[in-house]
């Protein structure tokens, strides 16, 4: 882990799931599924938020080969999201 990923804020969002219907049967009506998550705020824009949501705690040589587990949402499709601490 950077020292400037250390420093991003950690998030709380609540959002719209419109592409995951792993669990759905295919006759249900279709209908985005809301869902939260909590992670680091890495980057935003107009349109999206990138939300890193598992990473190394401390930096190792693998480091550029361990990707952090991520997230992007379309800020159309928050519902709710806040700064956590």
């Amino acid at each position: 882990m950077t020292a400037e990923a250390a420093e991003r804020p950690l998030v709380y969002v609540k959002y719209l799931d419109h592409v995951l219907y792993r669990n759905m049967a295919p006759s249900a009506e279709p209908k985005p599924v809301v869902r939260e998550t909590v992670g680091w705020l890495m980057r935003e824009n107009d349109e999206v938020v990138l939300i890193v949501w598992d990473r190394a705690a401390a930096p190792s040589k693998l480091e550029k080969l361990d990707p952090a587990s991520s997230l992007v949402i379309l800020k159309k499709c928050i519902v709710e999201m806040r700064r956590l601490g």
